[in-house]
């Protein structure tokens, strides 16, 4: 039924959809529907400790056998810079004032941690099928000993060169990730925004720059998206924002009700939140302060001082200060449980492609 059974060979799955690892908005419930419908379900890891990360991987365990991914963010750690620090304190000053916040109480810390030497032991003792990685690789002795305990390396790329980089380091498939995507540019080789491809121009270059199975990623919420996705090499796509409509997503009320309101031009790419490029739907904070700002502190750091007037705000229903991560395609999704997502994709696809190879 697939043109390239490639990655659904190398894996163990029956369907060519992956659930995009979405940090902060989504954990094992969906990963478990989305594998046990024949895909592969995704649990984000960099927001997790070791702990939190045992008990959910224990959780999908305990509610499928089938194979499924843990995401891990590979960002060098943020030198201290008190000065930059204090410069975006101060541009969000008024903002403190106007929710009667203290403008001069301690930010709280951010909690996005790089893959390290004590995740990799854990990935060493539950030896998930598959590990993805995001913003590159980790160290070669780390990567060694993952792939050593026996797991599937996924990475993503934003260039042509980046997915050669990470194919030359051993990764089994290249994430393509397109300008379109929700949340986190994967950039590791450049950070030059500007010039990223979208999706659908990125993924034959990706394609005819690597051998390993390819996965295109980045603006894809329907069967439309995924045939087309083949069409162009990909052997499966993965999929984020149509999958922050089902219920099993941990996202607030208010990014559910912005996303339901969204349009295509409704995003922006981003670094006020976090310090790095992310899609998102804009609002007052994005309008406001950038989207890109100058003075926006190294990632993961920025998304501290924000944090009071996310939570303020929010405390009223507002999400004006709040990251409410989106791919361009939000208009497509639609509201229906993760496991029912899977399976339409899948039917939708095959049927795209049913369409395509028949005569005229």
């Amino acid at each position: 039924m697939w043109p390239d059974r490639r990655l659904l060979d190398l894996i163990g799955i029956d369907l060519p959809i992956i659930q995009a690892p979405m940090a902060g908005a989504n954990g094992s419930a969906m990963a478990v529907a989305v594998s046990e419908a024949g895909g592969l379900g995704s649990l984000p890891c960099a927001m997790l400790d070791a702990a939190k990360m045992r008990a959910e991987v224990g959780v999908i365990r305990q509610r499928t056998a089938k194979p499924f991914n843990v995401n891990f963010f590979c960002h060098k750690p943020a030198k201290p810079d008190p000065q930059r620090d204090a410069a975006w304190k101060a541009r969000l000053s008024a903002y403190y004032v106007e929710l009667g916040l203290d403008a001069d109480a301690s930010a709280p810390a951010v909690n996005r941690a790089p893959f390290d030497a004590a995740m990799c032991e854990i990935v060493e003792d539950l030896k998930p099928k598959v590990v993805s990685f995001h913003f590159g690789l980790p160290a070669p002795a780390l990567l060694g000993r993952v792939k050593a305990a026996g797991c599937i390396v996924l990475s993503s790329a934003t260039t042509a060169e980046e997915a050669r980089w990470l194919e030359d380091r051993g990764c089994d498939a290249i994430i393509a990730q397109g300008y379109e995507a929700g949340g986190h540019r994967g950039m590791f080789l450049t950070d030059t925004i500007a010039a990223q491809a979208g999706t659908f121009a990125l993924l034959p270059q990706v394609v005819d720059a690597v051998k390993v199975p390819v996965i295109a990623a980045g603006g894809i919420a329907d069967g439309r998206g995924v045939a087309a996705a083949f069409a162009l090499g990909a052997s499966a796509a993965q999929v984020g924002t149509a999958y922050l409509f089902t219920p099993e997503a941990t996202i607030t009320t208010i990014h559910r009700a912005s996303l339901r309101a969204a349009r295509d031009d409704h995003t922006a790419l981003t670094n006020i939140f976090t310090g790095r490029p992310a899609r998102g739907l804009i609002n007052r904070a994005m309008r406001e302060l950038g989207p890109m700002s100058d003075l926006a502190p190294a990632f993961p750091t920025a998304g501290g001082a924000l944090a009071p007037l996310k939570a303020r705000a929010e405390a009223t229903g507002s999400g004006d200060f709040s990251a409410q991560w989106s791919g361009q395609a939000a208009r497509l999704g639609r509201e229906m449980g993760a496991s029912e997502l899977t399976r339409k994709l899948a039917e939708d696809t095959a049927q795209r492609l049913k369409q395509m190879a028949s005569p005229a």
